[in-house]
């Protein structure tokens, strides 16, 4: 086994617990974790864990003690208001074993805040003003709600407002600086591969030896419809993340070789819309249960129509050939669904739209229409250029919405391929 290139008991952990009954309902959802995961990604910490408890006094106290003994690094969001529910700072002091106190300092600049804002105080929000022995108090500047912050032997633990706004300013202006000193020597950073024609249980049987060389915590396979996403993540010294990065990407790209679309957060139809671009050609799309779905994702990129010159809804029999040029015998010999019938679309559509390159989609989505023969989800594309013309069928699975999404996709990757000199 070949040591691995990141050193993982190098890296810090970390863990995020959300406060808020509303979060455990179905109307509130927690973003703030997200915020926190990201922002701690930057300093070389990977995130292990994330909760949403209730205000509940002994549930948060639970939480964070038994996060504390995990993590290298604890935030907790929400619960620091000045209304009954929030708990926050009693449930953190229980963690703790320590008492709240009335800091009289901060109910000063509390009041002060009220005043600047022209309003009068309500007597609740003098709570705001309790604070824990021990943590250093963050001054909240988009509100009134202080932040707690406490360094416990070589533990953190970040104790921020709820309001998004208000802890993402103390994240940057707070707990930046003491990450900074904190993990001088590392950062973390993550690059993206766009894979297309390939499914997630196939990516992960042909990368999985590169797990030993790389780590596996430091490879994520996101799959989407057709898609699939491959994220590389290393940690280390600021100035070796690139270099190792470019090793990880080489690695992988060689065991994966054109399935690799493109490297970075953009979708297939800007790669194909770039590729079409450079080699100064044009394409025109003939769609039918697609209902012109490839179109919108091409024209949903400006600048699209340097490049796209149009797109043909042929949804029945008769526009296929009122359009497209279908022959009729075709589709009675064949069926609109068939091979035949999606290369005559997608010659059809290049001739008559005056384009270099063609792409025709066919199918049943569903829920009804499918047969013995013909089932649901069956698809068939075709691809019409001036290297020759080819033609894919699959059965899909999944919901009317899924197939004709899965349907687009497969669609733009075909194209990608056929665009690809020398062919896929």
């Amino acid at each position: 086994m070949m040591p691995p290139e990141v050193r993982m008991g190098c890296v810090e952990t970390a863990a995020c617990l959300a406060v808020g009954s509303e979060l455990l309902g179905q109307e509130r959802v927690d973003t703030n974790s997200l915020t926190v995961t990201r922002f701690l990604a930057g300093f070389g910490v990977r995130m292990t864990e994330k909760r949403v408890v209730g205000d509940d006094v002994k549930t948060i106290a639970q939480a964070v003690a038994g996060l504390l003994k995990q993590a290298d690094i604890v935030v907790v969001t929400g619960g620091l208001g000045p209304t009954a529910d929030d708990v926050t700072r009693e449930g953190v002091a229980a963690a703790l074993g320590r008492e709240v106190q009335r800091d009289a300092d901060i109910e000063v600049w509390i009041r002060e805040r009220y005043a600047k804002f022209r309003r009068e105080m309500p007597a609740s929000c003098v709570r705001m003003a309790d604070v824990i022995p021990g943590a250093r108090v963050l001054r909240n500047s988009r509100g009134t709600a202080p932040g707690l912050l406490f360094e416990i032997e070589d533990r953190l633990l970040a104790v921020l407002p709820g309001v998004p706004w208000e802890m993402e300013l103390m994240l940057e202006h707070d707990l930046k600086p003491v990450l900074e000193k904190r993990n001088a020597d590392r950062r973390r950073s993550t690059r993206t591969l766009l894979l297309s024609g390939v499914i997630e249980s196939e990516v992960e049987e042909r990368i999985r030896h590169l797990y030993d060389r790389f780590g596996r915590e430091n490879v994520t396979i996101l799959a989407s419809a057709g898609l699939v996403r491959l994220l590389l993540s290393n940690s280390g010294p600021a100035g070796e993340i690139a270099p190792a990065l470019d090793r990880m990407e080489a690695a992988f790209r060689e065991v994966l070789g054109r399935d690799v679309a493109a490297v970075g957060s953009g979708d297939i139809a800007e790669v194909v819309l770039e590729m079409l671009r450079e080699q100064g050609a044009m394409l025109a799309t003939a769609e039918s249960c697609t209902g012109g779905l490839v179109g919108k994702l091409l024209t949903d990129i400006p600048g699209s129509s340097d490049v796209y010159t149009g797109g043909v809804v042929s949804y029945s029999n008769a526009a296929k050939g009122a359009l497209l040029g279908v022959p009729d015998e075709l589709l009675a010999a064949h069926g609109a669904v068939s091979e035949p019938v999606a290369l005559a679309m997608a010659k059809g559509v290049r001739q008559r739209l005056s384009a270099d390159w063609g792409l025709a989609i066919t199918g049943i989505a569903g829920p009804a229409g499918g047969t013995t023969d013909k089932p649901v989800g069956l698809v068939y594309w075709a691809v019409a250029g001036p290297e020759g013309d080819r033609c894919l069928s699959r059965v899909l699975p999944g919901s009317r919405s899924l197939i004709r999404r899965l349907s687009a996709n497969i669609a733009l990757d075909l194209l990608r391929r056929g665009l690809i000199r020398g062919g896929a």
